[in-house]
């Protein structure tokens, strides 16, 4: 297994209730990615939506804060004595008869060990790959594709770069601690799928002067203390102060190693081809796992329903004909 977030522990848990043998690798801690998600944040879903094999998820409200989810999925990873290895990043991966090997760098090590599989879960995510803006300055460090809490932004003029729910939510928080913000969109309204109880929120920030938008518009530049954005519609330049910029731009899952195994990826949608009924892929052996499946349109899979995919990979690998030993 390579990947130890919610979606890839659902799969450890299966093998697991499946009486299968599973090693999880992850190149951070555990189920990084929620670490990246803000501070203070509570989940939309129920508690009941994110459990994973029958663990009961016990929240103080109705719906858990990210601090909750940290807590019962180490819980989780306990209770089923998981083989996670954490802070060990899977570097390469080759087809090697009868499976797989992979070369796994621990963080502590210089070399990278050797690992032999027979089968291979990716569930790897997308947190990890922001989509760039592709500006100069993009590298400067007061730049960041990620978001966590508004306190270090009091009093600071900050540039947010998108008009999805990352976005929203993050200038509105910005807002509320005390930023000066301003919204630079590339269309002429927030996207369509923002949260329809968040919308009218920002709305009327923007429409009272509170957090100022700049619509129609993309980034072209990025200098220490200022960006430059162009219009979309004349091209006209306008210098906004900025002494940070949050990039919320998206993120794309890196199908890198899935590519050079030989998985056939769609150019168009992003999706690793696969059944849905197994979750395998073209290559005999090698499985995806939670919002891969979902290709570009990462919005279409969550926790609730990737978590699904374990027992689907699971049951298929259970019903395979025993392995024989050679003369046996």
């Amino acid at each position: 297994m390579i990947g130890a977030g919610p979606c890839g522990l659902a799969v450890g848990v299966a093998a697991k209730q499946q009486g299968l043998r599973a090693a999880l690798f992850d190149k951070g801690p555990l189920v990084a990615s929620l670490l990246k998600y803000p501070t203070y944040m509570t989940f939309f879903s129920t508690p009941e939506k994110l459990e994973i094999g029958g663990v009961p998820f016990t929240t103080a409200g109705d719906k858990p804060t990210r601090r909750e989810a940290l807590g019962y999925y180490r819980k989780v990873a306990e209770f089923y004595a998981l083989d996670v290895r954490l802070y060990h990043a899977v570097t390469a991966l080759e087809r090697v008869p009868p499976g797989f090997e992979l070369a796994v760098r621990a963080a502590a090590h210089a070399a990278p060990a050797r690992v032999r599989a027979r089968h291979v879960v990716f569930a790897t995510g997308y947190f990890d790959s922001p989509n760039p803006l592709g500006v100069p300055g993009e590298e400067l460090p007061h730049v960041s594709h990620f978001f966590t809490e508004a306190h270090p932004y009091w009093r600071q003029s900050v540039v947010v770069v998108g008009g999805g729910n990352s976005a929203v939510e993050a200038a509105l928080e910005l807002h509320r601690g005390g930023a000066r913000v301003t919204i630079v969109h590339f269309l002429s309204e927030f996207d369509r799928g923002v949260k329809p109880w968040i919308l009218p929120d920002i709305t009327n920030r923007v429409k009272d002067g509170s957090i100022a938008a700049r619509w129609l518009s993309r980034v072209a530049e990025i200098r220490p203390r200022e960006v430059i954005v162009r219009s979309e519609t004349d091209g006209a330049a306008e210098c906004l102060p900025a002494d940070f910029v949050l990039a919320m731009t998206g993120y794309r899952a890196d199908l890198s190693l899935l590519r050079a195994v030989g998985v056939i990826v769609g150019e168009q949608t992003g999706v690793p081809q696969h059944d849905s009924a197994t979750m395998q892929t073209n290559v005999p052996g090698v499985f995806i796992a939670g919002v891969l499946a979902s290709g570009f349109d990462a919005n279409r899979i969550f926790i609730e329903n990737g978590r699904a995919h374990g027992g689907l990979i699971c049951s298929h690998l259970k019903a395979q004909p025993p392995r024989v030993a050679p003369g046996g």
